[in-house]
């Protein structure tokens, strides 16, 4: 696996260019270094899958308007969905693709790395710039190798909240139980028997009825 420049640059860029997104938040600010970081690394990828060796010749170069041509490129593309404003975009991405080319030709000089080395170091970032960015990004410099990476944030949920939800549906279940419990009041209980008896206590009643109706006539 090559030497991971993704990080290697973005502690760089934050070391070095400490006035980049200085009008950002803290978190904003990295999170734009981040950004304009894999945008422009990705770029330089692209450009070398084109042609390695003009790109060679550049960064032992590090020509300013060739830097500036890769910021306009990238900051004008149809496809850039930067939160960024424009210029500051431009700005940021012709700092950062001057301090990548002085740390490949540092790199290059203390390793002999040469055209060969410089290649394998550059397209080995490939693995280390997955799921660092925003599909744009890969859309923007052309590394569309890498859309999709990005993995899907879900949202964290926490053992509080599941408590409090499940607490809510135990309350709200709660006044439903205790109208159930008022209507299903219980009955009291009939013994068997009675149910035998009922008869026979009826043709008593009825036997006595009877009787006192006869008497009646009788007088």
């Amino acid at each position: 696996m090559a030497f991971d420049l993704v990080q290697y640059f973005s502690e760089q860029i934050k070391i070095q260019k400490p006035q980049l997104f200085s009008t950002h938040s803290p978190k904003e600010k990295c999170a734009f270094v981040d950004e304009v970081n894999a945008l422009t690394l990705g770029q330089l990828i692209s450009l070398w899958k084109q042609n390695p060796q003009k790109l060679y010749q550049e960064i032992k170069a590090t020509d300013p308007l060739y830097i500036q041509e890769i910021a306009r490129h990238l900051t004008t593309s149809a496809k850039n969905q930067s939160k960024l404003t424009a210029s500051e975009q431009e700005s940021s991405i012709s700092e950062i693709v001057s301090l990548q080319f002085n740390e490949l030709n540092q790199l290059d000089q203390t390793g002999n790395f040469g055209q060969t080395g410089l290649a394998e170091l550059l397209l080995g970032q490939v693995e280390h710039l997955s799921g660092q960015a925003e599909d744009w990004v890969w859309s923007t410099n052309q590394l569309t190798e890498l859309i999709g990476s990005k993995p899907i944030e879900q949202e964290e949920i926490s053992l509080e909240a599941t408590m409090q939800e499940f607490n809510q549906m135990v309350n709200q279940a709660q006044p439903n139980v205790h109208h159930a419990e008022e209507l299903d009041v219980e009955q009291p209980s009939i013994p068997g028997w009675s149910y035998l008896l009922s008869p026979i206590v009826a043709l008593v009643i009825l036997l006595s009825l009877y009787c006192s109706y006869s008497q009646l006539i009788g007088h």
